[in-house]
């Protein structure tokens, strides 16, 4: 009977590593998929909660509105482990058997009274900051399944994705002028908000979760338009880049990837993997070419003109905006969110590595075999 137990074990090796190494299709392991966080991951919520379609958001299948020309991240974890492209949960009356997006565009980690106290205004009309979505989560769970000890196997078999959260928090501060010193006191209250949030979903019977990092805002057509300097040390010569807004997200990955490492062996149970933005984008923006993208990284696809194609007063799907013909050869879409085809990249490297910690595929061929 061992015998037979260690040669089954041994096949599921196999094949478990057989798929990190070789890209094969990964088996349906999960039976939903939550994703939490901001316009990076938003399928939907935004325009549904508008009750109205941005211009700048091109249709994609389900007929629900995406910050890209395309897929995101979540859309191709999705489809990588053999499940449907998640609805997004405002709309309502939506089978989520299968999961939910709870992503919203200009969502925060911190609720919108910290921003309020501190006297910074450019934030969004309504609240839909990560506690709110964690209420949706609650709001969902009781369409999903009936007893605790019910919806704790459901969400034990479910992946989680809690994030991106904190760069519209940091991209707030800066737009009402806080200096880079002060800006920097935010990351200790947005990654302590952030692990109780995932907190919160192991208490749920989450046991796989992954948590992605900030990308560098320094790299991002927007903050280079709005943010010029004359001082041309404050750009990385590699990339072009703003240091200093590289900074807050610099530093924001380091002590997030701390906290969740402290999580981790709170909750030894549980599968926390830290998904990393910054690295894949900062590469694409030192070597361009070498990923295909012959038009480079900090340029948008879709904008009004000037140095980054990124105008406010003609921001893509606006009057005196055009589209690139070529979206595959940007990295950036509309001079904040990315095209297709990074985000292709970046969900590859976060299944079979090296820019997720541990890698999907190895947290999945782990969890086969035990």
């Amino acid at each position: 009977m061992e015998k037979a137990r260690m040669v089954v074990v041994l096949g599921l090796l196999c094949l478990a590593a057989a798929m990190v190494a070789t890209g094969e299709p990964l088996p349906q392991y999960y039976n939903a998929i939550f994703s939490f966080g901001d316009s990076f991951s938003d399928t939907g919520n935004f325009v549904i909660i508008n009750s109205g379609k941005l211009p700048n958001m091109p249709k994609f299948p389900p007929p629900y509105a995406r910050c890209s020309n395309g897929r995101l991240v979540i859309d191709f974890l999705a489809e990588a482990f053999g499940l449907p492209l998640l609805p997004p949960s405002a709309n309502k009356g939506t089978n989520f058997s299968q999961g939910a997006n709870f992503a919203v565009m200009g969502a925060t980690a911190l609720d919108l009274k910290y921003f309020r106290e501190n006297n910074v205004w450019s934030i969004p009309p309504f609240n839909t900051s990560m506690s709110v979505q964690l209420e949706w989560f609650q709001e969902i769970k009781e369409t999903i399944c009936s007893t605790t000890s019910e919806c704790r196997e459901f969400f034990s078999k479910s992946l989680f994705v809690f994030g991106e959260f904190g760069g519209n928090d940091y991209s707030f501060a800066w737009k009402a002028d806080w200096s880079l010193e002060k800006v920097k006191t935010m990351v200790p209250h947005v990654v302590a908000s952030m692990v109780g949030g995932i907190e919160r979903l192991l208490d749920e019977g989450a046991r796989h979760v992954v948590v992605p990092g900030n990308l560098p805002a320094g790299c991002i057509p927007i903050t280079l338009t709005m943010y010029p300097s004359q001082d041309q040390s404050e750009y990385d010569p590699r990339t072009g880049c703003l240091k200093k807004y590289n900074s807050v997200a610099l530093y924001h990955n380091a002590m997030l990837r701390i906290a969740l490492d402290q999580l981790q062996r709170r909750r030894p149970e549980s599968r926390i993997v830290y998904a990393d933005y910054y690295t894949p984008y900062i590469q694409f923006a030192r070597t361009p070419h070498l990923y295909g993208y012959k038009r480079g990284a900090l340029r948008a696809c879709c904008g009004g003109g000037g140095p980054y194609n990124y105008n406010m007063s003609a921001s893509c799907g606006l009057p005196g905006a055009t589209q690139c013909d070529d979206p595959d050869a940007h990295v950036s879409w509309d001079g904040i969110h990315l095209t297709e085809a990074p985000y292709r990249f970046i969900a590859n490297t976060w299944i079979r590595g090296p820019y997720a910690h541990p890698p999907l595929a190895s947290v999945v061929r782990d969890d086969m075999v035990y």
